[in-house]
């Protein structure tokens, strides 16, 4: 909730900062389930390459890139940016904080999977969580980060670039992107 108090709770010492990267497979649950929406959904769609069990595992690969190459990023920019010293408060933070946000947007994808024809409620149930996360996420990192709202706004939006370029480059890679076929 942007709170720094919240910070202390956390371990951020260099095995806690290794140890959030746990964070990753208390997320598999939930992240499973918005797999095996998109598996359906593009195999219905498309001539997919693969079965769905493949298109599962190229998103799991994909999703787990998108978390940690921000972080790479963000590591390897942390000196000259002049956040080296509060690196692993975010990286901690941010990693605890992506498990409990792949939990909030579960009720979407299981909308998707149990309703399949209800698209739009889906749809406007992601857009309403995704929104509400991207404030969250970047009250975490201000947080986080205690430099300030001008810096945490470009660390935030630095780290939310470097994911969607992973996102758009491996999606391409794998053959995730979907392409209606003529009718």
């Amino acid at each position: 909730m942007g709170k720094t108090e919240g910070l202390r709770l956390l371990d951020l010492s260099a095995d806690g900062f290794w140890n959030s990267f746990y964070a990753m497979l208390v997320a598999v649950p939930a992240l499973v389930v918005g797999w095996v929406v998109f598996a359906n959904d593009l195999t219905a769609l498309t001539d997919a390459f693969g079965s769905r069990l493949s298109i599962v595992l190229r998103l799991a690969v994909l999703d787990f890139a998108t978390w940690v190459a921000p972080l790479v990023v963000l590591a390897l920019v942390a000196k000259p940016a002049g956040i080296s010293d509060r690196l692993v408060h975010l990286v901690v933070a941010g990693n605890w904080a992506s498990a409990v946000i792949a939990w909030l947007m579960l009720p979407a994808s299981l909308v998707d999977l149990v309703l399949p024809g209800s698209r739009g409620v889906s749809d406007v149930l992601s857009l309403l969580i995704f929104l509400v996360t991207l404030a969250l996420t970047w009250r975490m990192t201000n947080a986080a980060l205690g430099k300030g709202a001008a810096m945490a706004t470009a660390v935030f939006i630095g780290m939310f670039m470097v994911s969607l370029l992973t996102l758009f480059i491996l999606q391409s890679a794998f053959g995730l992107t979907p392409t209606v076929q003529a009718e």
